[in-house]
């Protein structure tokens, strides 16, 4: 059933077949593209952001408990899992982080959320930097998983970076260059990127792997995967820079998988220090996908960070 506000459109799609306890719902701003968000709980509200290539199912083995203590909103990103794939745009500019950050805010305040905390991995993360530099009334607390900075990853990019992260530099090539060759082989592709990211066989379970599969199977998610990647090669450095003198004022917490790229590459607290005032945080034992490989710890951490 459709219930139509004054910033909006809700459509209640059903029960969650993933996230145990949560209900799907659609939400359509005025003026902004559709956003497909899973909603359980009671208490301070809580935004999860899911990275590439998961969808909002990312969060399947913490959302529950998280849920016993706060709110929890899971939505996936435009472009992603059943969010709308609006058209890039001039310099993939609808693709920036900063026009991906307005989705979230939106969403959380015709929720009734104009504060909240937020919790993103890996693109999820990127999104959620940028929503706490654009919208810091909004951000009370902000938990980023394995990255670095996204102007701080290119600046320092060398040989082994650009070896272990090649789909950095494939994705953004030229439209249709990396979304042909993807479409020739969906699977191979999204298989060998969750297997050499993840640390931990059998993380990634068959069903979950069949509806990442199931949205990248798609071609405008593709597209609009490439077109994600496009924008922070370009736009998003673009506003990075001119923000350069500008630090996030909400507490950080940055995890990251000691056995990944981004944990064997940089010193990510000093990545973080120097964008935040204020920053904690530690490696797990795990790969990229920490909510995925080590779900307890993870759960804990947010428990301990968020003050659930």
């Amino acid at each position: 059933m459709a219930l139509v506000s004054a910033v909006g459109l809700f459509d209640t799609i059903g029960p969650s077949p993933f996230l145990d306890g949560f209900t799907l719902r659609d939400f359509t701003p005025s003026g902004g593209p559709r956003i497909r968000f899973a909603v359980a709980g009671e208490g301070p509200p809580l935004l999860l952001l899911h990275g590439h290539p998961q969808t909002h199912v990312t969060w399947r083995k913490i959302a529950p408990a998280l849920a016993r203590r706060f709110t929890v909103v899971a939505m996936d990103l435009r472009g992603y899992g059943d969010s709308a794939k609006p058209e890039g745009g001039a310099d993939h500019v609808n693709y920036s982080k900063r026009e991906m950050a307005r989705d979230p805010v939106a969403l959380m305040a015709a929720l009734g959320f104009r504060r909240f905390d937020v919790a993103g991995h890996d693109r999820g993360g990127r999104v959620a930097h940028r929503m706490a530099l654009d919208h810091p009334d909004a951000v009370r607390r902000l938990a980023v998983f394995d990255i670095a900075p996204t102007a701080t990853m290119y600046a320092r990019t060398d040989k082994d970076f650009a070896t272990r992260y090649f789909w950095w530099f494939f994705l953004i090539q030229p439209h249709p260059f990396p979304e042909r060759l993807i479409a020739s082989d969906p699977e191979y592709f999204l298989r060998t990127h969750i297997d050499g990211q993840s640390k931990t066989p059998g993380a990634t379970e068959s069903e979950a792997f069949a509806e990442y599969l199931r949205c990248y199977s798609d071609p405008a998610t593709r597209h609009a995967i490439c077109e994600d990647y496009r924008a922070a090669a370009g736009i998003d450095l673009d506003h990075d820079a001119a923000d350069a003198g500008t630090r996030v004022q909400a507490p950080v917490l940055a995890l990251w998988g000691a056995l990944g790229t981004v944990g064997r590459t940089y010193d990510v607290l000093e990545t973080w220090r120097d964008k935040a005032v204020e920053v904690s945080g530690r490696a797990l034992d795990c790969g990229h996908t920490l909510q995925e490989e080590r779900p307890e710890e993870v759960l804990d951490e947010l428990l301990a960070f968020f003050g659930g």
